[in-house]
This record gives structure tokens, sequence and C-alpha cells, in this order.
């Protein structure tokens, strides 16, 4: 799934409160559904890092954290924490012959976030940090303009970071990727000690 761009994920956040999502990453915003590009639960941005971008499109949907709980248990199938709409953008984007029920939950990643309107910058910054079981993590901070204003807030974020110690030339892992490597490096070992258990 990751090598073919799709991410698939369901957040419960404090408060009982959960979403979930099917994105692309990357993509090209040309190929995408014009119709679907109107829909308020559907959104096409751009993630500029030092060192690079990637543009993705992320069809955004509404559930509870009791729903979220229920599919990870295997009370659930994971298809009905998605709206008809996102399952038909998943159908449409994932490999062939990998149905939404055939995918296996990984995780959880316990995720801080927190959003910040400093006195000194003139946007909202927010603040991530992803913590592993193993204890490793990913700081994340970030902020949102217009495409016609990334040049210049990009410029600008990367003074005020570096103007308060934040190192910008650090190694940047991504976030999804570390969770997906990280998980499905854990269910493979433990399948494989069943595997040997069971002989």
């Amino acid at each position: 799934m990751n090598q073919a761009g799709v991410v698939v994920r369901a957040r419960r956040i404090q408060g009982g409160d959960a979403d979930t999502v099917v994105k692309l990453r990357p993509v090209d915003p040309s190929t995408i559904d014009p119709e679907l590009r109107r829909s308020a639960a559907f959104k096409v941005e751009v993630d500029v890092m030092p060192g690079g971008f990637v543009c993705s499109a992320s069809f955004k949907g509404i559930c509870t954290g009791e729903e979220v709980l229920d599919v990870t248990s295997g009370a659930k199938p994971l298809r009905k924490l998605f709206s008809k709409e996102q399952r038909a953008f998943y159908d449409a984007h994932a490999p062939a012959g990998i149905t939404m029920d055939k995918l296996v939950v990984l995780g959880p990643t316990f995720l801080l976030k927190a959003k910040h309107q400093p006195k000194d910058f003139d946007r909202p910054i927010t603040i991530e940090m992803w913590l592993y079981p193993d204890g490793s993590r990913i700081l994340e901070i970030s902020t949102k303009c217009l495409p016609k204003e990334a040049f210049q807030v990009g410029a600008e974020f990367k003074s005020y970071l570096a103007g308060r110690g934040i190192v910008l030339g650090a190694d940047q892992p991504p976030k999804t990727k570390t969770a997906l490597e990280f998980f499905s490096a854990r269910l493979k070992a433990e399948e494989h000690a069943e595997t040997s258990a069971a002989q």
C-alpha cells in the first residue's frame, strides 16, 4: 500500500471523537476528478520540507473513538469506519486485489498535538510528537499557507525556527512511513514467533 502511495488511517481524538482518511501520497492533482475536489471532505495540499516537497490528496471522514476500538479489536470490519465515498476512492486507487477488508491494522501510534500562535510569528504553528512503543519519537513543527505564498512563508518559517535553535538540516524521517515500518516489522516478528511455536 505504501509503495502504491495509498494510506488508510483511523485516528482517535481526546474526548471520544475520531476521524478517518484515505490519502494518496504522492499525487498529481490534475488526475483528480474535478467533482471530487469540490467536496468539503476532500483536500489537496503540498508538504514542503527541508530538501524537497510532496503533493498529497486526502479524503476525510468522521466516526467515533468507540468505533475505532471496535475495528481494532476485530468486533467490526475495517470498511465500516469509512463512508461509501471514501471506500469508492480507495477502490479506485488501491493496488489490484487488495480490498479494504484485506488490510491489517498496524498500530496504535500515540500522538501529542498542539496548536500555538507565537507572538513573534504571524501564523499559527502546529506541533506534533509521534511516540513509538520502542521509545523512538518524531517531532514535527509546521505551519500552513496558500500555494502562492509558499516560497515567502517557507523562507520566513525557516528563519523563525533557525532563530530558536531548531536544526533544519537534521534527518527528516516521514511519520507515516516510520510508523508502517515499525508496526509491520513487529507484526512479522509476532507471526514468526507463532510459526516457530507451532512447529
